[in-house]
């Protein structure tokens, strides 16, 4: 994951503190020295660093009187500033159901901003809003095609030509077309660009006066360096930026310039994108979030994502039969399935208290994934009866994990006693 590394430093960095026997202010200033170097290493903007080390000095100094637990107010400082890198409390526009919100997509080049404006639409679709998208590109050849081909895929309404060039016209067209056929979101993808290119920030100004957007989402690749704020800096300057989406965060890129864009722009993080399909894109809570980086886990997330993959029709039926002692192939078949929703399992990790995304090394998520599926199309050539035999498996709620090939199974079991809290024993996976 994007930003795990830089995580990974910083949580080093704390935990070396942590094992210092007198926390003084040489131990406090070598922890901020590696924090630092860990902020530089990852492409953050210098000025923002350097900011963010007097703040947390600041804040720490202040409190080192006796009877103060130095440690944890220096890892409080540190998650508190790293909070308001990527949320500058500015409030961002939300959409309302029924009444009409124009959506306007700004962003560089190869960003994933058409992608990223389906995910948006589909994100939305499926919380009962009825989007459109309208394809204001005729900047880059095959826009229009790779957009109609996206909505197309999701179902979703769409608008744009392959003869019209001004790309203002088929911006009001399309906006028009939506507003008559009732549709409650309208998204305005625009062509991709970067601050040497006077006109065509000259187009996107155009674009925006043309279609008077509710909320302008400048959509940022996380793997950009640190070119990443003076690019979006010039974007705030020529629109409204209200919002930022963090694109390509399944990479493992540094991921420091994304920071720097969100300093840029003064606007908060609204989504993520996790991956190339439409369905692999979250919500962003600045708290949580920065919580996994540091390796303290979200468990409201980790819930949520549980919720998400194990639908409440089947949850009372599933506790019931583990209640009764009986675990079936078929039952660990479904749980497969629920895990596999849950997407890559380095991201899962992080979400648990003590777990990083670092603990699945580069390349093996697909390899867990790819082994379960081998399981699946394994027992897809059983026969019905072969599926229903079952086994009696204690009651649990606490799972040791012990090896990495325990860690699969031992996540199915964290979906299937989830609610199973006031179980006591303990089953050690091997």
């Amino acid at each position: 994951m994007v930003l795990a590394e830089l995580g990974g430093q910083i949580s080093h960095a704390l935990q070396k503190m942590t094992n210092v026997t007198v926390v003084d202010q040489k131990a406090i200033q070598e922890c901020l020295n590696e924090i630092t170097r860990a902020l530089l290493q990852a492409d953050v903007q210098f000025k923002l660093v350097m900011s963010m080390d007097a703040s947390v000095k600041k804040t720490v100094m202040d409190d080192l009187v006796a009877g103060h637990n130095k440690r944890r107010i220096m890892q409080q400082a540190v998650f508190n500033e790293l909070c308001n890198l990527l949320d500058p409390g500015k409030p961002v526009y939300v959409p309302k159901k029924g009444k009409k919100s124009v959506i306007m997509f700004v962003g560089l080049q190869g960003s994933g901003k058409t992608t990223t404006c389906t995910k948006y639409a589909f994100y939305y679709q499926k919380k009962g809003w009825k989007p459109a998208l309208v394809c204001a590109d005729t900047f880059r050849a095959g826009a229009f095609d790779q957009l109609k081909q996206n909505a197309t895929k999701a179902k979703i309404p769409f608008y744009g030509s392959y003869t019209e060039t001004d790309p203002v016209r088929i911006a009001q067209e399309g906006v028009e077309r939506f507003t008559k056929e009732n549709c409650d979101l309208i998204i305005v993808d625009t062509s991709g660009r970067h601050k040497q290119e006077a006109a065509l920030f000259e187009e996107m100004r155009q674009v925006s006066e043309a279609t008077k957007p509710d909320l302008v989402i400048f959509v940022m690749d996380s793997s950009i360096g640190q070119a990443a704020f003076d690019q979006a800096h010039a974007f705030k300057q020529s629109v409204p930026v209200g919002a930022v989406i963090i694109t390509k965060m399944d990479g493992h890129a540094k991921g420091g310039g994304a920071l720097s864009a969100v300093a840029a722009t003064k606007s908060p993080v609204i989504f993520l994108g996790t991956g190339e399909h439409v369905d692999e894109f979250e919500s962003f809570d600045v708290k949580p979030f920065v919580s996994r980086l540091l390796g303290m886990g979200d468990w409201s997330g980790f819930m949520d994502k549980i919720q998400d993959a194990v639908p409440m029709d089947q949850q009372p039926e599933l506790l019931q039969k583990l209640t009764e002692g009986s675990f079936t192939l078929r039952i660990m078949y479904e749980q497969f399935q629920n895990i596999l929703k849950m997407g890559p399992l380095n991201q899962v990790f992080s979400m648990i208290p003590g777990f990083s995304a670092e603990l699945m090394p580069k390349g093996r998520e697909k390899e867990s994934q790819a082994r379960i599926k081998k399981f699946m199309i394994m027992m897809d050539s059983m026969t019905n009866k072969g599926l229903s035999l079952g086994t009696a498996v204690p009651n649990l709620c606490i799972v040791s994990l012990y090896s990495y090939d325990s860690i699969v199974r031992s996540l199915a079991f964290l979906c299937m006693w989830r609610t199973s809290k006031e179980k006591s024993s303990v089953l050690n996976v091997t």
